[in-house]
């Protein structure tokens, strides 16, 4: 059977795999923790479930603008403004299904057949499958833990030829929690200005800034005509489920991404816009105090049983160095996880996955129960070995 080169090409989301497993696990009434999803064990905010059954009692079920109801992107053109210092009107915002079709709209509207897309490892997992759908190729661009997981200006400009066509950012960063300082990204917004090339500032763990302020790279002189900004508000608001983000680019890109839209989805389903409407004007500072909470047990933990690992400055992700546990049974960061799983019984995402052998990510988005029993077998599984 001749199948897509490019799916094949592709592998599942070792993020959502690894989830997975841990899930069929528990189905199996193994007592397993799971700290694999980057998904808050918070409920959605009330308030924000009721707007949504409020749109659906008073009729709002039906079709809406492809980019998404008027009210909702003003309203997030009225955030960027205040939370970011961006200026974007409605009319360049786009409501995506989720911070994944954000960037799947926006990478299918700007490459063409083997352009560059320049990431930055550790990386999230879907970027690279997502450029490959696309067709385009990937140029990755290592960043190191001894400076922060901040990448090397000059590495990036190096990695830059006449086949760039952008670069994906990510900060607070997956699967590392690094925060790129205001000092890289006025340098990075230099060199974009200077080859012309876009950027894709992926910006879904703004929220989750702990010890600095968010800046956006498309917050800087001269940037808007080069940046594309990513949002969503699965994180932030703890509606993973509800399957809602959004973009807000150049006037051209966000018309070619308009009309991918219309054709893949035609628009994301209409109460979860009307719940997101409500959402920015719930203030989510009690996830984000408690996030904080379980950041520092997990590194006191991590301290008391001499596990390294990269103290993350946003997101909700530890990005632990297990390599000195590497044996003739545990080769690499995929064995390891594997077995912790079907040993120890707790579910973390291998490095691999996110192009960095030798790390493994735990997720602390769920509840601190989980986190004391869970830290409890990860430390006793390396006692072990």
């Amino acid at each position: 059977m001749n199948l897509s080169e490019k799916v094949l090409s592709i592998e599942p989301s070792q993020t959502l795999v690894f989830n997975n497993k841990a899930l069929e696990m528990i189905k199996k009434n193994y007592n397993v923790i799971k700290m694999t999803a980057g998904e808050p064990d918070f409920s959605t905010p009330e308030p924000i479930i009721e707007a949504a059954y409020e749109a659906m009692k008073a009729g709002k079920t039906k079709y809406t603008k492809s980019i998404g109801i008027d009210e909702l992107r003003e309203k997030i053109s009225e955030k960027l403004y205040v939370d970011n210092n961006l200026n974007y009107s409605a009319s360049e915002i786009i409501v995506t299904n989720g911070g994944k079709q954000a960037i799947f709209n926006t990478l299918m509207a700007i490459t063409n057949q083997g352009d560059e897309i320049i990431i930055i490892s550790p990386a999230w997992v879907s970027y690279e499958a997502q450029i490959l759908l696309c067709g385009g190729k990937v140029k990755i661009v290592n960043s190191k833990i001894e400076n922060d997981f901040i990448p090397d200006i000059k590495d990036i400009e190096n990695a830059i030829n006449e086949k760039t066509k952008a670069i994906i950012i990510n900060s607070p960063n997956n699967p590392t929690g690094a925060i790129y300082p205001a000092s890289f990204l006025e340098e990075l917004s230099k060199v974009i200005k200077k080859h012309e090339i876009f950027v894709i500032s992926d910006e879904v763990y703004e929220k989750l800034s702990f010890d600095v302020k968010h800046i956006s790279i498309a917050s800087f002189e001269g940037m808007k005509p080069y940046s594309i900004v990513i949002n969503a508000f699965s994180k932030s608001h703890s509606m993973t489920g509800w399957r809602i983000g959004y973009l807000a680019g150049p006037a051209e890109v966000v018309k070619q991404a308009q009309k991918i839209q219309s054709h893949l989805c035609s628009n994301v389903n209409t109460p979860t816009q009307y719940a997101a409407l409500k959402a920015l004007d719930i203030n989510p500072t009690y996830m984000i105090d408690a996030f904080k909470e379980r950041r520092k047990f997990v590194s006191e933990k991590l301290n008391e049983a001499n596990i390294d690992y990269f103290y993350p400055k946003g997101a909700f992700y530890f990005f632990i160095n297990v390599s000195k546990y590497f044996n003739s049974d545990l080769k690499n960061s995929y064995d390891f996880a594997i077995a912790l799983l079907e040993k120890g019984k707790v579910g973390l995402t291998p490095g691999s996955a996110f192009f960095a052998e030798g790390y493994l990510r735990l997720s602390y988005a769920c509840s601190m129960e989980d986190l004391k029993e869970g830290l409890k077998r990860i430390i006793n599984f390396t006692n072990n070995l």
